[in-house]
């Protein structure tokens, strides 16, 4: 099989090594990809197509049309209200938020071809050597604008907790080297973060979002969980923990063997192959193809439409959008 990925590459890797030819392409805004343009810049036409979601504007007009399977691999649909109505121009759908699923799900929609695919842990991670020299710490974007909640509550904690440590950067750097890593979630979303923590042996304090975390991890056994926003409980569970090394210890490997044994790129893109290869991609490509006019009356031109708008201070992704909203051109095979 021949796989585009443009995008975020997030577990195309992984689907390297088990033996697809990945053919990558890059995204920057304002490029846009036509059929044709992907085509050229392979050198050959692939047998499907993935979106790895980059929280951009849509870029694929024609995607209605495109002669090949496509999948939209959506990760923030927590940001971006307008991803489920996106997701239905694409034969096949993967949904990182399980709570989020029933809203890709449009009327007549088949289940099947929603698949939830939550977050991992990369392949190379694993625990990293040297002493644990932070008590508390939280490695990630912290900022009053982008961030506001997770900003306060940590100035809250800073107060309570002397011990806390504030990082940005990559996580391999620090994760190992902290006896509790704490995870904020500032839109309630199971993200990255949870995996990539217990992936490298760290035991984790994060929230309770839901997202089918509880079916994924048990609290108390592979990490803590705390109510979001709940200082005085999470300030209890890091006295208690910090207090008891053993059960520090005991947690963070239990954690890491679950990501171990079913939570890592691998384990991702062996799931997604078998999914895929459950369907007959010609028969979801002649339907997607018999209703592309609907498709794009109905679910594109009114987002081409609105990015038009949205983007009036630059005037040719503005323009572009207004081509893209009008008439059809159905692209070459």
């Amino acid at each position: 099989m021949k796989i585009c990925w443009i995008g975020v590459p997030y577990f195309s890797s992984a689907l390297k090594d088990l033996g697809v030819e990945l053919l990558p392409l890059p995204a920057r805004f304002p490029k846009f990809w036509t059929w044709e343009e992907i085509v050229q810049a392979l050198g050959t036409a692939p047998d499907l197509l993935v979106l790895g979601d980059l929280s951009l504007p849509p870029f694929l007009p024609g995607i209605e049309s495109f002669p090949c399977l496509t999948a939209f691999y959506c990760v923030d649909s927590h940001i971006h209200s307008w991803h489920p109505l996106y997701a239905q121009a694409f034969d096949l759908c993967l949904v990182s938020l399980r709570d989020h699923i029933p809203w890709f799900l449009g009327q007549g929609s088949d289940p099947a071809r929603v698949l939830w695919s939550p977050p991992y842990s990369p392949d190379q991670d694993g625990p990293g050597p040297g002493p644990k020299e932070f008590d508390l710490l939280f490695n990630g974007t912290v900022d009053p604008v982008t961030t506001p909640g997770r900003k306060a509550f940590l100035d809250i904690l800073a107060s309570r907790l002397p011990g806390l440590v504030v990082r940005k950067g990559p996580y391999r750097d620090y994760f190992h080297r902290a006896k509790l890593v704490l995870n904020i979630a500032e839109a309630a979303d199971l993200n990255f973060r949870v995996f990539e923590a217990l992936g490298c042996g760290a035991c984790l304090l994060t929230p309770a979002v839901g997202h089918g975390q509880d079916e994924l991890f048990t609290d108390g056994q592979d990490l803590f969980l705390y109510q979001p926003g709940d200082v005085e409980g999470l300030c209890a569970h890091v006295a208690r923990l910090l207090a008891d090394p053993a059960l520090r210890e005991q947690v963070g490997a239990a954690g890491l063997d679950r990501v171990q044994a079913g939570h890592k790129a691998r384990h991702r893109a062996i799931r997604f192959l078998e999914w895929v290869g459950g369907f007959t991609a010609r028969g979801l490509v002649a339907a997607r193809c018999a209703s592309a006019s609907a498709i794009h009356q109905t679910v594109l031109r009114p987002l081409y439409l609105h990015w038009s708008e949205a983007l009036a201070d630059n005037p040719a992704a503005a323009r572009a959008y207004l081509t893209a909203a009008g008439p059809r051109r159905r692209p070459s095979a």
